[in-house]
């Protein structure tokens, strides 16, 4: 297969992607204002000896889980190893991508169980995780039901592209795009239900209170849910998801249960910002340019031949190709992460600028910044290297100081 053709167009949709995140991304969510954070300003000494220490705990745990991840998808995709695993599994083709993209996602995932497992004997250590291990074990278990899923989902349908034409990256390209378009919507409606429950908020002054936030802010919110995270952990924590009919804006039990009304009311004026500038619609879009991208790309790297010879596929038709596709998908995720993180930290940092406009209130969005990273054990002083490569939100001190700024550069007194 020529790599010419995939290869322009990966570069041109690369182009439209460039375009689109210079225009629909708030690159400056507040004009003239200085960020810089102090974090003794807002946490005493031993608040932040707990934070570290709680870090310092869990990160070797992590970081060696997410390297194991890495070193045993290499593995399995740059030898032949992993396709003779999946041309060993009989019934045809299909059964190979479906049961061959289960059985790669499930043994990675038991590799670096002992770790994760190690993880979450630290959150239990700091009062953050509130599951017993039947309930930890299940959700693994539905973790790698769902994601081995979705991505089976979407590499049978390249496969299937590959068997019927040479231009399958062009055709997967479309498909792809419109799975993560799909995806986005029922993401609300089919997958976050197998992790959680969803009640209204029931009624009273607090719903009363947040639908006329939503009403004085122009944004369509027939109810705010309430999930049941308290089963799993001790967190604090809201968000919005879906767009159109399947759009949510989703509070912790937590924070409903642990929170001042007023607290949570900024909370949610901030998920409103994410809905009133359609942030999950936007975001699916430019997922969707960054899909149909990586199908190009994958179709211009599996043009390399000696890349294929050394994983013991012929070609996208090839279902052995299985565990190089997913070797290459799990580089440039975590390749890709510094880019979507800044990206994410900036809509993010308008959304507080939207619950610092709706609200008025700085002095509120302060102490419940503050209490959000407690109870959360927030990293309050990240290392460049891992804020590039995991932050997606705004680092507290930096949202602290966007409130301050936002007092001054509005006038509003406090």
């Amino acid at each position: 297969m020529s790599r010419r053709a995939p290869l322009v167009t990966l570069i041109v949709l690369l182009l439209l992607l460039g375009a689109a995140l210079a225009v629909a991304v708030p690159w400056t969510p507040l004009p003239g204002a200085d960020l810089q954070g102090e974090p003794l300003r807002d946490f005493s000494e031993q608040q932040l000896s707990r934070e570290v220490a709680f870090h310092d705990a869990v990160r070797p745990s992590s970081y060696g889980s997410l390297v194991l991840g890495l070193v045993i998808a290499a593995a399995l995709g740059l030898t032949r190893a992993g396709a003779r695993a999946v041309g060993a599994i009989r019934g045809g083709w299909v059964w190979q991508v479906l049961l061959g993209t289960l059985a790669l996602t499930a043994l990675g995932r038991l590799a670096t169980l002992p770790l994760s497992a190690r993880s979450e004997l630290v959150l239990r250590e700091y009062g953050l995780s509130t599951q017993t291990w039947s309930s930890w074990l299940l959700d693994v278990a539905k973790g790698v039901l769902v994601g081995a899923a979705l991505t089976a989902l979407a590499l049978v349908a390249l496969v299937a592209l590959a068997r019927r034409t040479r231009r399958w990256w062009a055709w997967g390209a479309l498909a792809t795009a419109g799975l993560v378009v799909a995806g986005s919507f029922a993401y609300p409606l089919v997958v976050e239900p197998v992790f959680n429950r969803f009640t209204p908020l029931p009624a009273g002054e607090l719903r009363d209170d947040l639908l006329a936030l939503a009403e004085r802010d122009g944004v369509a919110v027939q109810e705010v849910l309430v999930a049941d995270a308290s089963r799993r952990t001790t967190a604090l924590n809201a968000y919005v998801s879906g767009f159109g009919s399947s759009r949510r804006i989703v509070v912790y039990d937590t924070l409903v249960e642990q929170a001042a009304p007023a607290e949570v009311a900024l909370v949610v004026a901030h998920e409103l910002g994410h809905a009133e500038e359609r942030d999950v619609l936007v975001g699916t879009l430019l997922g969707a340019l960054g899909a149909a991208a990586a199908v190009c790309a994958l179709a211009v790297v599996l043009s390399w031949t000696p890349l294929l010879r050394r994983s013991g596929a012929d070609g996208m038709a090839d279902p052995r190709v299985l565990p190089l596709v997913l070797a290459l998908i799990a580089v440039t995720t975590l390749l890709v992460a510094p880019a979507s993180n800044l990206v994410s930290r900036r809509i993010e940092a308008r959304a507080d600028v939207h619950a610092l406009d709706l609200t008025r209130d700085p002095s509120t969005f302060i102490a419940t910044q503050q209490r959000l990273a407690l109870s959360n054990l927030s990293d309050l002083d990240p290392h460049p290297l891992a804020y590039a490569f995991f932050a997606t939100h705004p680092g507290v001190t930096e949202r602290l100081a966007l409130a301050r700024e936002w007092e001054r550069l509005r006038n509003v007194k406090p």
